[in-house]
């Protein structure tokens, strides 16, 4: 016979429940000895549950969309089935304070519950999480959906003394219908962002042709008898907008700082700037390097290519959807490139498995520096991030502080290689590969384009490169 204490006043019993649900929580049978039941307890703790998991739901939802009254119906129906085993135990043990106890219990650890999945969540979107953990939240939060149930379920058998085969049967038969249940109601949250298929407007269709001529215009020749930089930045992919941020941030720096006004270009594929930027694409791209080209002087100006995506191996994702757009390979980038007429080229190349591009891109006049080795993962990508790793390492960071792209790259290898350790990643082992050419003509131009500072030697350069192999 389980002995329930008396109500006393609704905060005594309201604070009594709250710690029943801790410990509900650890799975001791303490919670059947504290808890209150009544009426109003159930009824308050049943609004608290309700709007925690709207909370919840909410910041799932990224803060957007609309509330779903069928998600709040769905949310209800435990309880109610809670409430359902209460009258049927009640009556099994001839214990009329027994009928409130199961769903208040259920209840009161369902918004503790709540609560922590929100504050993960809310984490999550600050990005202070470690990053090992994002792909494990959706089982982190089922498995918490799920053990208070079974919670529930494991301290009335205890207590009440059920045969271990009742017992069993009753956990794998709960188990069973909370996962497939969980498993439905995904798409009746009680936030909804009702999906939008991707689009692309009549304005944007029109306006690309006349954006990318504009673009091509713009870019301005270069001063006889001096050497120039010439920077094109490719954001590749358009459901993350950190690589849109990333390419504005960097050419605002290239533009400002290092002086490719006028002889600046981007193309980035996100649907906020569909009418005013050129999207990126095989064809943008190469009509991009073939007016630089046209425009440079060949022997003295040089090209710096930026380019910034998600990837796979020997793969640099152009991504634009409803598009469909080709992919961009080593062989298709070196063969473009060698078309345009650029000779001197120092190419950046942010993606997972980028590395995998440096064998067909090196020449005697190349620079290549990839944020990831051929066979490893760069990161960084969240949504709400202005930069990815190395992006930030080497552009925001290094090249305000260094005065050659030898010591930029070396600061910001070691700088991603600590951000990696402290998330638990695997090393992205950034890659450098310099010809000989580039080795011998890379001093004067960086003079041009760190003008205040005095530049590394070829030396020092070839020193430094040796020490990242």
């Amino acid at each position: 016979m389980i002995d329930f204490k008396p109500s006393i006043n609704f905060w005594h019993d309201f604070k009594s429940n709250q710690a029943a649900g801790v410990w509900l929580f650890l799975g001791s049978r303490r919670s059947l000895q504290i808890i209150r039941p009544s009426i109003l307890q159930l009824i308050f703790w049943g609004i608290l549950g309700g709007l925690a998991n709207t909370l919840f739901s909410w910041l799932v939802a990224g803060e957007v969309g609309e509330f779903n009254p069928q998600g709040l119906v769905s949310y209800a129906l435990w309880p109610f089935i809670a409430l359902i085993v209460g009258i049927i135990l009640s009556q099994r043990v001839n214990n009329p304070r027994l009928l409130l106890v199961p769903a208040l219990l259920w209840l009161v650890l369902d918004t503790h519950v709540a609560l922590l999945q929100s504050l993960i969540q809310y984490m999550g979107m600050m990005d202070v999480l470690p990053y090992v953990l994002y792909d494990y939240l959706p089982t982190i939060f089922m498995v918490l959906f799920v053990w208070q149930s079974l919670a529930v379920v494991w301290v009335f058998s205890r207590e009440l003394h059920w045969p271990w085969w009742e017992r069993a049967l009753i956990v794998l038969a709960t188990l069973f219908t909370l996962v497939v249940w969980q498993m439905s109601v995904i798409s009746q949250p009680i936030w909804k962002v009702e999906e939008v298929p991707p689009s692309l407007s009549e304005e944007a269709f029109y306006a690309q042709s006349r954006v990318l001529n504009k673009a091509l215009d713009s870019i301005q020749y270069g001063e006889f008898a001096q050497s120039h930089w010439y920077f094109l930045g490719v954001a590749g992919a358009s459901y993350q907008d950190v690589f849109m941020s990333e390419i504005e941030r960097i050419r605002e720096q290239f533009d400002t700082r290092f002086g490719t006004f006028g002889r600046s270009m981007v193309l980035i594929n996100n649907p906020m700037t569909r009418n005013v930027i050129p999207i990126a694409s095989q064809t943008s791209i190469e009509l991009a390097l073939r007016r630089i080209g046209q425009r440079m002087n060949r022997e003295s100006d040089v090209l710096f290519l930026y380019m910034t995506s998600h990837g796979l191996k020997d793969h640099f994702e152009i991504e634009n959807a409803p598009l469909d757009l080709n992919q961009v390979d080593p062989k298709w980038l070196r063969d473009t490139l060698d078309k345009s007429g650029i000779r001197w080229r120092v190419i950046v190349i942010s993606a997972c498995y980028s590395g995998g591009f440096v064998s067909a891109l090196q020449d005697d006049n190349t620079l290549v520096i990839t944020a990831s080795a051929a066979d490893r993962e760069s990161f960084g990508c969240s949504n709400e991030a202005d930069y990815t790793y190395f992006g930030r390492a080497f552009f925001d960071q290094a090249m305000r502080e260094q005065n050659s792209f030898a010591n930029a790259f070396n600061e910001a290898k070691v700088t991603v290689a600590k951000w990696e350790q402290a998330q638990g990643f695997k090393p992205s082992e950034p890659q450098w590969a310099m010809g000989k050419n580039m080795e011998l003509m890379l001093p004067q131009l960086e003079q041009r384009l760190f003008p205040q500072k005095s530049v590394a030697t070829s030396a020092e350069i070839q020193l430094s490169a040796q020490s990242v192999q």
